[in-house]
């Protein structure tokens, strides 16, 4: 409702073309979405359909990715994870939404767990709304399976201590079912190794299928 009001004062601009009325405006949408690659998760190599290589050994089946945080897209993410932006979860979602396939009824979200200090610093768990509104929209359950257990930032951080990182960084709340289909929603994907781990804790813990959805991926600087 706030968020409502407050675009009534100030309206919003699109992130692309500065056009009035919404974060990110159709047309832009459109550009984002078509421009499609598709190359490994992981390694960032030529890929199949399922978006990863032949080679890399992964404990997730399938993954998605809106494009690159680049451009439009790092605009807009910036403005949801740094600038309170909370209108953003919206746009990022629908930009998952125009991405994903049709998934399957026994599938449950799960969105990958923010760090208790960002949640205080945002005012909002960032994932978990992109999450939740992917569900609504799909018709599908969500679940918060995982939690965190650490406060660790990655931003700065090298490819080799995200990893250390993102090992000890989950639990499990719940026993996920056998019979169900997990897609992990992160926001974006630098190394890796946050869906990597993510992704073992819940076929650890009893999940036989894992499935991973990003809004976008970056080189690490």
């Amino acid at each position: 409702m706030l968020d409502h009001m407050m675009s009534k004062i100030a309206p919003h601009y699109c992130c692309g073309c500065d056009r009035i009325g919404s974060l990110l405006c159709d047309n832009c949408k459109y550009n984002i979405i078509s421009d499609k690659e598709t190359i490994c998760i992981n390694c960032r190599r030529p890929a199949s359909i399922s978006n990863l290589c032949g080679d890399c050994k992964v404990p997730y089946e399938r993954a998605w990715i809106v494009g690159k945080r680049e451009k439009v897209l790092q605009r807009l993410i910036g403005l949801y994870k740094f600038e309170r932006a909370k209108e953003a979860h919206i746009q990022l979602a629908d930009l998952l939404l125009a991405t994903l396939p049709v998934l399957p009824d026994n599938l449950v979200i799960v969105p990958v767990p923010t760090t208790s200090a960002h949640i205080r610093e945002r005012g909002y768990d960032h994932c978990c709304l992109v999450a939740r509104r992917l569900a609504k929209i799909r018709g599908l359950k969500i679940e918060k399976l995982l939690s965190r257990k650490t406060n660790t930032k990655q931003r700065q951080a090298s490819a080799k201590l995200r990893q250390k990182q993102a090992k000890d960084a989950f639990e499990i709340n719940k026993k996920p079912d056998a019979d169900k289909i997990y897609l992990l929603i992160d926001d974006v994907v630098t190394t890796g190794a946050t869906i990597k781990y993510a992704a073992l804790n819940l076929r650890k813990a009893g999940a036989k299928h894992v499935w991973v959805a990003a809004i976008a991926r970056q080189a690490l600087d």
